[in-house]
């Protein structure tokens, strides 16, 4: 299918304007997300409804905690991603185009089936997931925009590096997203993602000036980007350049695709990035892949108290009544809380 978001180039050659690489195409050849190619001056998406995983899962899997909470999402991906990150938690599927020759899996499908799974399932939104949506756009905008129609809201959980043209193609029809901010140095960036900072912190932005609904995950690798120094700068951004609602996510690593030298991350780590995090004036922070930990719950940034208890992805006590903390009634930030 011809993709969305390009020009033409003179030879043949073609600029893809969908995320941030901005890649240069030339006739018979892929960008770096190898699902695009560039044919006879065309560009064409390789994934269009070729669906590598589909999966009825919590809305808090995302992690979103502050949109429709306790609630069902229809999560589906294509295989493919923009990034090349040494410590990929689902490169069997986000790389196998790089890793194996440029080879491409999914059961085909189409936006309209899509959105009729997520209506048997009881879902009340779409996520696109598991890999970087980005790369599957296309099939994602036209989901999005049935799944609109009918009610269903749509979420992605990306890495943030879509150009403008793709943020605000897709604005209308995206109520939520959930963004890797990887760290806050673009040297990490650069040597473990292949990328740049300052892209992912102008989508951020741009984002929230549309009125999507964000939060914002930070995986902490031992050694890498848990800096204490660092962390404070990432909550500084979050809270003044993004506010203070923004639930921040702090995630624990595991070693795992291309990054097994380093070791999990120690919980006393996740505790102090979670304190920087209030300290810098944000209201919703939480600690991730450690069930049954205090960082888990949802509590009152006024009071104090706990509204959402939570183990895992899952619900135990909902203390909030029509947005409202049924302690003291401070309004709590979010979508359908």
């Amino acid at each position: 299918m011809k993709a969305y978001l390009w020009d033409s180039f003179e030879d043949n050659k073609i600029k893809c304007n969908l995320c941030s690489h901005r890649c240069i195409v030339k006739e018979g050849r892929r960008g770096k997300c190898n699902v695009r190619e560039n044919k006879s001056g065309v560009l064409e998406t390789l994934v269009y409804g070729k669906l590598i995983a589909r999966h009825i899962d919590p809305i808090e899997k995302k992690p979103l905690f502050h949109f429709l909470p306790g609630s069902l999402s229809y999560s589906i991906a294509t295989v493919g991603c923009n990034f090349k990150c040494l410590f990929c938690q689902n490169a069997d599927i986000a790389q196998m185009p790089s890793d194996h020759q440029g080879m491409i899996m999914g059961d085909e499908a189409d936006p309209q089936w899509v959105v009729d799974a997520a209506e048997r399932g009881n879902c009340r939104s779409i996520s696109y997931t598991y890999t970087e949506p980005t790369v599957f756009f296309e099939f994602a905008y036209d989901t999005a925009k049935l799944a609109s129609a009918k009610g269903i809201r749509n979420v992605f959980v990306t890495n943030g590096y879509m150009t403008p043209e793709a943020v605000e193609m897709i604005t209308p029809y995206l109520d939520a997203a959930n963004v890797d901010l990887k760290a806050f140095s673009d040297k990490y960036y650069k040597e473990l993602c292949g990328a740049r900072l300052a892209h992912v912190k102008e989508t951020l932005k741009l984002m929230k000036s549309q009125g999507i609904w964000l939060e914002v995950t930070t995986l902490i690798v031992p050694g890498l980007n848990d800096a204490p120094s660092e962390l404070e700068k990432l909550a500084s951004f979050l809270a003044e350049s993004l506010g203070p609602e923004i639930p921040w996510h702090i995630s624990r690593f595991h070693p795992t695709y291309k990054l097994i030298d380093r070791p999990s991350t120690p919980r006393q780590t996740l505790v102090a990035a979670r304190e920087i995090g209030i300290k810098a004036g944000l209201k919703y922070v939480y600690t991730g892949n450690v069930p049954g930990d205090m960082g888990e719950k949802t509590f009152c940034f006024s009071c104090g108290n706990v509204l959402i208890d939570r183990w895992g992805f899952q619900i135990s006590r909902y203390l909030i009544n029509n947005g409202q903390c049924k302690h003291c009634g401070s309004v709590i930030d979010g979508v359908g809380m």
